[in-house]
Parts: C-alpha cells; sequence; structure tokens
C-alpha cells in the first residue's frame, strides 16, 4: 500500500447531481449529498475529491453508437430513446454523463497507481452499444475497461456486478471481448426482462437474505479471480439489494451490504487494483440514500487502512 496517502482515492464532479423535474423517481441529488457524507465522515484525503474530465465523444463512441453519441451531446435525443433511458437527455444530463463516465475512468487510472480508488457515480450498467435504458445513458465501465485496453493500461479485467438489476449493457458491448469478464449476481425476477448474456450470472431469488447472499458470493468470486487473473477488477456496488430499496427484492441489511463491500475487497485486492462504483440505489430519503451509498466507501477506507490495496504502477 501507498504510504503517501492515508485514504483511498475518492472522485468526485458537481455536475454528478442536478435538478431533475419534479416527481421524478430517479434520486439525482444522491451524489451531492454522498460526497458531502464522505466528507463529514473523514473519508476524504487531505488532497480532497479528485475532479475528472468529462469523457470524449471518441472514448463514448467506441462502446456506443456513434449517432447514439451525437445526439446525447447535442442533447437532441428522440423522445422515444429518452422513454427507454427514463431521463430527459437535457444539455445537463449530457454533461452529468460525460462527468460520471470520466469519473470513472479517472478513478480506474488512480486506482492502478494505488491500488484502491472509488467514483461517487458510475455504475450505467444498462448502457449498451445501441444506446441507453433504464436510467442509464453511458456505460461507463465500458467505456473506461475498453479506453484502458486499447491504450494498453491493462490487458485483463474483470466486473463484478452486485446491483440488484443484471448488467446486461456491460454483458452485450463485452459479449465478444475475452480480455473483460463480466460477472453479475442480482435479482431473478427483476428488470431488465431481456438479459445481456453476462461470461457468469447468478439469479438470486426475492428475499434471498444476508447470509445466503453472501454464501453465494464466497462460492464463485475467489475462483474466478483464479480462472480470469485481471489486471483491475470493476466493482459495481449497487446498493439496491437492501430490504428497503425501492426497486429492490432481495432484503439485504445495511450490516449485510458491509459485510459483501468488506469481502470484495479482502478477496480482490491481493488479486489486482479494485475501482469502486455506487451503482443503484433508490430511496425517498436522500440522506439515507447517501449514507447507504457510504458503505462502499466505508468499506475502502478500512482495507486501504488495513494495507490491502496494492499499486501496480
Amino acid at each position: 500500500m501507498s504510504t503517501a496517502r492515508p485514504l483511498p482515492p475518492v472522485v468526485y464532479h458537481p455536475a454528478y447531481s442536478m435538478a431533475l423535474p419534479p416527481g421524478h423517481r430517479f434520486p439525482m441529488l444522491k451524489y451531492a449529498r454522498l460526497a458531502q457524507v464522505l466528507e463529514d465522515e473523514g473519508l476524504v484525503g487531505p488532497e480532497g475529491l479528485y475532479t475528472p474530465e468529462p469523457a470524449s465523444f471518441d472514448m463514448l463512441a467506441a462502446v456506443h453508437d456513434p449517432g447514439y453519441v451525437r445526439q446525447v451531446l447535442d442533447a437532441a435525443v428522440p423522445p422515444e430513446v429518452e422513454r427507454v433511458i427514463g431521463l430527459p437527455v437535457t444539455r445537463e444530463v449530457s454533461d452529468r454523463v460525460q462527468a460520471a463516465v470520466g469519473g470513472t475512468l479517472m478513478a480506474a487510472r488512480l486506482a492502478l497507481r494505488h491500488g484502491l480508488a472509488c467514483n461517487t457515480a458510475g455504475g450505467s450498467h444498462h448502457a449498451g452499444p445501441k444506446g441507453g435504458a433504464g436510467f442509464c445513458v453511458f456505460n461507463d465501465i465500458a467505456v473506461a475497461g475498453r479506453a484502458m485496453i486499447d491504450a494498453g493500461e491493462i490487458r485483463q479485467a474483470l466486473v463484478v456486478d452486485l446491483d440488484v438489476h443484471q448488467g446486461d449493457g456491460t454483458a452485450s458491448i463485452f459479449e465478444h471481448e475475452p480480455r473483460v469478464f463480466t460477472f453479475s449476481m442480482h435479482g431473478e425476477k427483476n428488470y431488465p426482462v431481456r438479459r445481456g448474456p453476462s461470461d457468469l450470472d447468478i439469479d438470486l431469488p426475492d428475499c434471498t437474505g444476508d447470509d445466503a447472499y453472501l454464501a453465494a458470493l464466497r462460492s464463485v468470486l475467489p475462483g474466478l479471480l483464479d480462472r480470469v487473473e485481471p489486471d483491475l477488477v470493476f466493482y459495481l456496488a449497487g446498493v439496491d439489494p437492501h430490504g428497503e430499496d425501492r426497486l429492490g427484492r432481495l432484503g439485504l441489511s445495511n450490516e449485510g451490504l458491509s459485510a459483501r463491500d468488506a469481502y470484495v475487497l479482502e478477496t480482490c485486492l491481493p488479486a489486482a487494483p479494485v475501482v469502486g462504483v455506487i451503482g443503484g440505489g433508490y430511496d425517498d430519503d436522500i440522506d439515507r440514500l447517501a449514507r447507504r451509498h457510504a458503505i462502499l466507501h466505508r468499506a475502502a477506507a478500512d482495507a486501504w487502512r488495513r494495507g490491502l490495496a496494492r499499486p501496480v504502477v
């Protein structure tokens, strides 16, 4: 572990949070509140929050249809496409998603340098080759993974997607890319109806609960690391498996999420650097939701203090 920094790097951009139309069900304000919670809890190092550059057209078009990318950047997405996404793609939304993708790329590069880093956004795993869906405009993990492989920064990546929803977009983007292994563990009876072909999918029943969930994860993750031998792990730590989440039905507790995140980091970090993104989480109480997302960052800080993070560049 690097001794120069007392905490793992955390990436945030003010554009992550913005106003949506009144009554919209996506909790867009959670990102700014999460950044404040991390500051209040002392989970940000003395260097402060890292601010990313927005993702470029070329980076985005490397995994998404270029025509669709241009529509988003011009804030000219057709209404029928906006309906699939579930968000009005205004200029503010366009700026936000470019910043979020840039944030995951920055966090991934920081993870290579320091062994571990987290974005305070990211995990837009429903955006696929043709366009966005399910509140996801661009797929930040796919863009970052593609860019880093193409630049020769990494040779092999592992995506550990523990959002309650299957990572269909990521799976579709990397379906024919052997240098990215996609693993998704999610609710069997949840969105999306049409699933993408992950390299490994685990469907869990409603009300799985902490113990069975953790047992399922422990049964596969060590073997995946041995099989894939990744240079970098993208960890999508969605909190929507929580029992009180509006869109999740797996019945996990805060303690279960904390044990999950700690286990992923303890298991992956000896093998490869990890970049954490927050994924999904849906609650009308923004403060409660932000503190739930902060579980990932608390686990990352604990792993860092224990010396588990090992830089490779």
